[in-house]
């Protein structure tokens, strides 16, 4: 395996040689690796002094923390330019053509400019990491628990390999360098929005959840890498000159996905519709373990966060019921006008989990539909802890609607999770926009033919069926 790769690090060394030479990514890297560090020791220094005087010292033991994940994301900032510049840089300034004619395989040559591009930058970062380690100790007498220290220095390999994975996918599809940084704002968005959330994670001194924000990141830059060595194509990268919008002919691929050849309705759902089934059965599997996944979750929420005693007395449960029987009448969600708003905001969740999975090869998506699970999960624990079965719990407020809903539920994860991860696997006679066509039309057949009448189904039952179980049983 090795040998394979070896080669991959001739291109390396040449990337990094040539970046050594160029002073314009030499000083950005210098002056984040040295006067950003000083920069946040000085930062340091006055807050602890600050937040002293007010008694308030633990404002200042978890803002060190946090300036230190800051030093070591900034060099690796850079990396992100040098990336995109990786592929189509030298594409524009006509250096690529001897190194694309070279007998490197399509992946030494792609592993190479990945690990070139990556290594200077995390050097540095490293470089950074330690100049603000020595300055804070000599200043505050500040020094790190081991643990949190692997934690910052995993976070900012894996953020630096997460922003050169997918910035070096973009340099090797996009055809000028101006689209490139156009197109970068797909990864500027959310890191912004990664990093909020890992300095509220260490602002409340949660450290064991970063392990499970590098876990992510890890499982995303794989996806990433693969991506790129999947659609990477050097005759491809030298032919292609400018890319054009051809709503045409996008539209009679996605349209020839979905009809297929079929010359019947019966012949369609026979052929077409039960072969877009059998390509979601692994993602379909996938997603079931993740509910189940999301439910054990809510049971440790349940452990961790538990409700007061007095929402949890049986009595006042049961006399709470036989009060809503009594007014049964007059209820209004009992009425024709709810199912409509059920029915849409089941929609809505499906379509952002969709649009969250198009960008995240169907994690996020994933993760937006195991929510309600681990709502499952906890109030099921909790109902258990107030001395209700939980099988009677379930079979009042989860099971009549839920015989419709979970599966609808299954069936639009999966679709989701096969169209996220179209662009990690490779696809055989067809460009990249031509897979996801076709992913695309699986999700609209799966959609239209069993998400939406199921959940429409799972609406009215939800409306009329399942509160009306769940104070009977309770009334009782």
């Amino acid at each position: 395996m090795w040998h394979k790769l070896a080669p991959a690090l001739i291109v390396t060394r040449r990337e990094v040689r040539d970046q050594f030479r160029d002073w314009r990514i030499l000083l950005p890297i210098l002056v984040l690796t040295l006067f950003f560090p000083a920069l946040m020791n000085f930062t340091a220094r006055e807050a602890v002094s600050f937040v002293a005087e007010f008694g308030a010292a633990v404002i200042g033991d978890r803002l060190i923390p946090f300036l230190l994940m800051v030093v070591g994301f900034f060099p690796i900032s850079v990396s992100l330019v040098i990336a995109l510049e990786s592929f189509v840089g030298e594409k524009e300034r006509r250096s690529i053509e001897p190194l694309l004619s070279s007998p490197l395989t399509d992946l030494q040559l792609y592993l190479g400019k990945l690990i070139a591009v990556m290594l200077p930058p995390l050097l540095a970062s490293y470089l950074g990491i330690g100049v603000y380690l020595y300055g804070v100790y000599r200043q505050v007498g500040w020094t790190p628990e081991p643990v949190l220290l692997i934690q910052i220095v995993a976070l900012t390999t894996v953020q630096s390999l997460l922003m050169v994975s997918g910035a070096v996918v973009i340099s090797s599809q996009a055809t000028s360098t101006r689209a490139a940084n156009l197109l970068a704002s797909f990864i500027i968005v959310p890191m912004a929005m990664l990093l909020v959330g890992e300095s509220m994670i260490m602002f409340w001194a949660r450290y064991h959840v970063l392990w499970w924000a590098i876990f992510g990141q890890i499982l995303i830059s794989g996806l990433l890498v693969r991506t790129g060595i999947a659609h990477f194509n050097r005759e491809e990268l030298l032919g292609r000159e400018l890319d054009s919008l051809n709503f045409k002919w996008s539209w009679q691929v996605f349209w020839g996905a979905i009809v297929g050849d079929a010359q019947s309705v019966s012949t369609w759902l026979h052929r077409e519709f039960s072969h877009t089934l059998k390509r979601i059965w692994l993602p379909l599997i996938l997603i079931v373990i993740s509910f189940a996944g999301g439910a054990w979750v809510g049971v440790q929420q349940a452990q961790i966060f538990r409700l007061p005693p007095d929402l949890l007395d049986i009595s006042n449960i049961q006399e709470g019921f036989v009060q809503e029987i009594d007014g049964f009448e007059t209820l209004r969600f009992f009425s024709v006008e709810s199912i409509p708003l059920v029915w849409m905001h089941n929609l809505r969740t499906i379509a952002l989990a969709t649009f969250f999975g198009i960008f995240s090869f169907g994690v996020m998506g994933i993760i937006v539909l195991m929510l309600p699970f681990i709502i499952i999960g906890y109030f099921t624990f909790t109902a258990a802890q107030a001395g209700i079965s939980p099988i009677l719990f379930l079979t009042a407020f989860v099971l009549p609607h839920g015989i419709l809903e979970i599966p609808a539920i299954a069936l639009a994860g999966a679709a989701i999770l096969r169209l996220g991860a179209t662009l990690s696997a490779p696809a055989e006679n067809r460009t990249i926009g031509e897979a996801l066509l076709h992913s695309l039309a699986d999700w609209v057949k799966v959609m239209i033919i069993l998400v939406v009448p199921l959940l429409l189904g799972a609406a009215i039952l939800e409306v009329f069926v399942t509160p009306s179980v769940a104070l009977r049983m309770f009334g009782n």
